[in-house]
């Protein structure tokens, strides 16, 4: 009879985080449009939003990029470099949407 090893704290790590930048790839584009309609209340609420989902796809980013894997453990390298290049993209649309929102401020507010 064979013993099932329970997963170990790097696999259920890689896992969660490949979840999340998959996740992450659902989101549509922002249209920059929308934000002149916005209020300056409105606007201030959306950088906030915008200002904590950076921060978590950073910490996510980091987390994932300081990973130490295993030398054994096939094909984790190239996941951990696949999200962790999926979250840096997510960063880079997140900081051009907070770009635009801090525009239509400056022009409104």
């Amino acid at each position: 009879m064979k013993v099932i090893a329970p997963a170990t704290p790097l696999t259920c790590s890689l896992a969660i985080a490949l979840l999340g930048g998959c996740a992450s790839a659902f989101h549509a584009s922002f249209d920059p449009a929308k934000y002149d309609s916005m209020s300056c209340v409105e606007l201030n609420v959306t950088v906030g939003e915008v200002a904590k989902e950076l921060s978590a796809t950073a910490i996510t980013r980091g987390k994932v990029a300081k990973t130490n894997i295993p030398n054994w453990l096939w094909g984790a390298r190239r996941v951990a470099t696949t999200v962790t290049a999926r979250q840096s993209a997510r960063i880079e649309r997140l900081r051009q949407q907070q770009a635009a929102i801090a525009a239509a401020r400056r022009s409104k507010c």
